[in-house]
């Protein structure tokens, strides 16, 4: 490479550099929030391995090994604990995939475009909406005494059902409220691999003789299946996070034994029973869990769906 070749190679890159200037600068902020509430609290880690003494702090407090995870094991309602964590997550996976397809399927096949985009802002709008203002208004709907939903039930001559007190109905509400507040949102992605599909595909079917529902079995469906399998896989990450906000405002202790989950365990642990070791250490178990199966997920994407996180 000649000297004026180098030359203008620097002078490029320098132009460059000062060009994207403004955009490193503009990153500048967000990153700052990312190190002082994501990387500088990972020093609390630490936790997990000592009895952990507010008065004496992270080097005065004594180290334990892994006592705090021993413990954590023999804890009686662990075992329920995660069993409730992983159902939850689970069901909510596998159910807030089904209702956003099933709707973007029904909002494909409708002609009016006013009338479609006035189901997608309906269904869109509670996604907007925090657990805190839905928890209430869940509370008052879902009433044994007074919600809308049990007169419904005792109009048809049912008993009343005390949906967020019964420790058997509780995590099927959960997971039915929770699909209802964010399905809206989750058929956006699904319209939107819609419009992807080759519409001369439909004609072709047509001339076949196939019916409606034949041609979204055999053309909408497999069209969109790339998506649903990123989709899914991608989904994988969350399998322990069923949903602190939501379980949160909606629990109550009647229903520990089937809607505590670890979010919700380490929350009593650490801030009402002050046990900031076992509760650090079942939070880092939880962190562990969740980073093989994001790593697991990553994998599955790019094996499947030819995508890849990082």
């Amino acid at each position: 490479m000649t000297a004026i070749s180098r030359k203008s190679t620097r002078e490029f890159r320098r132009q460059r550099r000062l060009r994207e200037l403004p955009l490193h600068l503009m990153l500048l902020p967000g990153l700052a929030l990312i190190l002082v509430f994501h990387y500088v609290p990972m020093f609390g880690i630490v936790m997990a391995f000592q009895n952990f003494k507010p008065a004496k702090g992270f080097f005065g407090s004594k180290w334990v090994g892994m006592e705090n995870f021993v413990y954590m094991a023999k804890l009686p309602n662990m075992g329920s604990v995660l069993f409730n964590t992983v159902f939850i997550a689970v069901m909510k996976i596998i159910v807030g995939m089904v209702v956003p397809i099933f709707v973007a399927l029904m909002l494909n096949e409708i002609g009016s475009k006013k009338f479609k985009r006035t189901v997608q802002t309906v269904v869109y709008f509670p996604h907007f909406l925090s657990w805190v203002i839905l928890g209430g208004v869940l509370m008052d709907v879902l009433s044994p005494s007074s919600g809308i939903v049990n007169d419904i039930i005792r109009l048809f001559g049912g008993k009343p059902i005390y949906f967020l007190g019964d420790k058997g109905w509780f995590p099927y509400t959960m997971v039915i409220t929770a699909v209802w507040k964010n399905f809206g949102y989750d058929t956006i992605v699904y319209l939107a691999a819609l419009t992807n599909v080759d519409r001369n595909l439909y004609e072709a079917a047509a001339m076949d003789g196939a019916t409606r529902v034949k041609q979204t079995w055999h053309v909408t469906l497999p069209g969109i299946l790339p998506i649903v399998t990123l989709m899914g896989v991608l989904n994988l990450g969350n399998i322990l996070n069923a949903g602190f906000d939501q379980i949160f405002n909606l629990y109550s202790p009647s229903v520990y034994s089937t809607g505590d989950i670890i979010d919700t365990f380490v929350y009593r642990l650490g801030l009402e029973q002050a046990q900031f070791s076992v509760s650090t250490a079942v939070g880092l178990f939880k962190s562990v869990i969740s980073i093989i199966m994001v790593s697991l997920s990553n994998y599955l994407a790019g094996r499947f769906a030819n995508y890849r996180v990082f």
